[in-house]
């Protein structure tokens, strides 16, 4: 389960899915392990679902909220010249316009609480180079990571900090699409020194720490997850003289 980091930090949860049994499965397995999590089904992309979303947040929690974790995303890879209008609105919509208009308003939330930390859930597709995952979901998580610095210019001043994390291949059902094929996998892991894609909870374990007092002056940065992708240029192994 995603929110067991946070979980295991005595922190409340409040989560969200699209689909009603994804939600009520997540939500009886955390009922029986006696975790404190409660749900809705909420579509973040669209106006009505972040509204709902934030109503019910504010009720669960006394109108405040400590944490906001921006976590949705999705993916569509083409050629830059083969996306259409309608991939554009997906992804943006899905991608970006939903973590800044949930951020925006979660803003009283958060400065309510005193402590409060908008996290995003970016991707080394973000930059500073880029990678053949679609020029489209680049350009949103590089949107991201710039949304982390100017939040946190605008809002840490109010008790409100952002920051971005930008995980490499991380073993997820959308990853998955990508790495059945041997020949990017192999790819993938050669562009890795630590030749392996992430494990969910690896970045989880990040995403806990940052949104904990331990990272309280931490604000307005970006923090690879990647192990070691974004630090190797052209190396070859072993090195030549």
């Amino acid at each position: 389960m995603r929110s067991v980091p946070l979980l295991s930090a005595l922190c409340r949860v409040f989560t969200c899915s699209r689909k009603a049994d994804e939600l009520e499965e997540l939500l009886a397995q955390c009922k029986a392990a006696g975790l404190d999590v409660q749900g809705a089904v909420a579509d973040v992309s669209t106006a009505d679902g972040r509204a709902a979303l934030l109503a019910q947040v504010s009720d669960a929690f006394g109108g405040q909220l400590n944490v906001l974790f921006n976590n949705v995303g999705t993916n569509v890879r083409k050629p830059t010249v083969d996306f259409t209008e309608a991939d554009w609105q997906f992804l943006v919509s899905t991608n970006l316009e939903s973590a800044f208009m949930l951020s925006q308003a979660a803003f009283p939330l958060l400065k309510a609480s005193g402590d409060g930390v908008v996290l995003f859930n970016s991707s080394v597709a973000g930059g500073p180079t880029a990678m053949g995952s679609g020029s489209i979901y680049g350009l949103t998580k590089a949107a991201l990571n710039q949304m982390a610095r100017n939040f946190t210019c605008e809002w840490a001043k109010d008790g409100v900090r952002a920051i971005s994390v930008a995980p490499w291949y991380t073993e997820t059902p959308l990853a998955a699409q990508v790495l059945k094929d041997e020949k990017v996998k192999a790819g993938v892991l050669e562009r890795m020194p630590m030749g392996r894609v992430a494990q969910p909870i690896e970045v989880a374990r990040v995403v806990s720490f940052l949104a904990s007092p331990a990272a309280s002056y931490i604000a307005g940065a970006t923090i690879p997850v990647d192990g070691g992708y974004s630090c190797k240029g052209f190396y070859l192994s072993p090195p030549h003289p």
